[in-house]
């Protein structure tokens, strides 16, 4: 089964199981990391930002104009930051690194 590792906001690396076809929110949720997702993985709010490691950055599909409007409210905007609900872990994200942001905004609504 492929793996995944959460930085956590104080640091703290934890390794997860990251079954292939699960969101990195649904990972996330299912290993008690603290990501919010607010609106489910409906693509409504930005609270599952996670900022992903630029060494595998490259190796994830684009996002689409709806990830991307949604990641300008995000608190704390980097290069590599994605929305957890859309990175989907196939056998090629084995391995994935992915920060917590120190802060999350939640615009929904």
């Amino acid at each position: 089964m492929p793996k995944m590792t959460f930085i956590e906001k104080d640091g703290t690396r934890r390794q997860v199981d990251a079954p292939t076809g699960l969101s990195v929110l649904e990972i996330a949720h299912k290993h008690g990391i603290d990501i919010e997702g607010a609106c489910e993985g409906s693509l409504a709010c930005s609270t599952c930002h996670v900022v992903v490691d630029p060494a595998w950055f490259t190796k994830l599909a684009q996002p689409t104009e709806d990830e991307e409007d949604m990641l300008d409210l995000a608190f704390g905007l980097t290069r590599t930051s994605r929305l957890g609900c859309q990175i989907v872990i196939t056998a090629e994200l084995d391995g994935l690194v992915v920060k917590l942001p120190a802060a999350t905004r939640n615009a929904q609504g």
